[in-house]
């Protein structure tokens, strides 16, 4: 039984991104077409059976993708959305600098919202939440299924954070989580453990 997390293709970083609806550049195409295939030649070994996705655009453009090669649904859910960065999601980075200056996730206190959007803390008591509840459901539901999720970086560090048994905070130096990356957790005796780390070689 292995959950396989995969961050979305490259979008266009000249827009902040958090709950952004801008979907993929071309490059992120490209990316996510060549993962969609490298899962299928290599199906035997991922034995993927379900996928799930952010309901963000390019977290959904690269799970239809995936999709294409290996012909299996999608369930899209909010829940695996990157940070709620409130009225400055989608906006561009020059106009973000000059409105509110300085707003970086970064820079908010744990409890700090941004503005009609959620705090660091919200986010990872809601990554947390929703992580545990995907361990359980495959562990109780689906024992014998494997699961890709395709979400964002921020949630894939949280997650790393949760396995390794670290504190998480806002300030802290996030796990690599390349585009398009692979990060591998399976359940050993009770236990989820990462048995792969953002793995490029699809790409």
């Amino acid at each position: 039984m292995a959950i396989y997390f995969v961050r979305h293709g490259v979008d266009d970083e000249g827009y902040r991104g958090g709950w952004s609806q801008r979907g993929l550049n071309t490059e992120g195409y490209r990316q996510s077409e060549k993962l969609g295939r490298y899962l299928k030649d290599n199906q035997s070994s991922f034995q993927i059976n379900r996928i799930v996705s952010s309901d963000l655009q390019r977290a959904l453009d690269t799970a239809n993708e995936i999709a294409n090669f290996l012909d299996l649904p999608i369930e899209t859910n909010n829940v695996w959305r990157e940070t709620n960065n409130g009225v400055i999601a989608g906006m561009p980075n020059e106009i973000v600098d000059e409105r509110f200056p300085g707003l970086y996730f970064s820079s908010l206190r744990m409890d700090e919202k941004y503005p009609g959007g959620e705090s660091p803390q919200d986010f990872y008591l809601r990554i947390k939440k929703t992580f545990r509840h995907l361990c359980e459901e495959q562990s109780l539901k689906n024992p014998l299924e494997n699961v890709v999720v395709v979400t964002h970086g921020g949630v894939i560090s949280v997650i790393y954070h949760i396995l390794k048994g670290l504190e998480w905070t806002n300030k802290n130096k996030s796990f690599p989580a390349s585009n398009t990356g692979i990060h591998k957790i399976e359940n050993i005796d009770g236990h989820w453990t990462i048995s792969l780390e953002n793995s490029l070689e699809h790409v």
